[in-house]
């Protein structure tokens, strides 16, 4: 076992002399690395049924953030967080099954239910069964004092 760890090493780090440019085979690990690097970078993930909204996933959390309010006793209180709203997108374009998975508090969690539940898709294919997190921020303190 011991020999042939160094013979599958020595493979792997062995040099072509070529008078050309560089083997073909480190061009697609090199063309590869860049591709990937901006999926790692992303901040959030792809969800599943923003393909069936009119506009993508960036028009989807517009909207939400354009009718998201934030709840009272959760600003006097600080809260900030993460709710997940779970729900199916029937093959009819209309959401059931909605739920709350995660709750953070405060009336949190039912205003994300609110504005899940204004949401239009476009009718998929297939029933999709996927999660949506919508995500609670206060802004700077002289900001939330100012909209109290």
């Amino acid at each position: 076992m011991a020999s042939t760890v160094p013979a599958l090493a020595q493979k792997t780090k062995v040099k072509i002399k070529t008078d050309g440019p560089a083997p073909e085979t480190t061009a697609p690990a090199t063309e590869a690395a860049p591709a990937q690097a901006p999926a790692a970078g992303n901040v959030s993930k792809a969800i599943p049924v923003a393909e069936y909204y009119e506009g993508g996933q960036e028009a989807m959390y517009a909207f939400i953030e354009k009718e998201k309010k934030y709840p009272i006793l959760a600003r006097r209180n600080r809260i900030q967080g993460t709710c997940i709203v779970s729900f199916t997108l029937t093959t009819s374009g209309t959401l059931e099954g909605i739920k709350l998975v995660k709750n953070i508090g405060g009336g949190c969690g039912e205003e994300a239910l609110r504005v899940v539940r204004l949401l239009q898709f476009k009718k998929p294919d297939y029933a999709i069964l996927t999660s949506l997190p919508i995500v609670f921020k206060l802004g700077a303190p002289g900001q939330a004092a100012a909209t109290e």
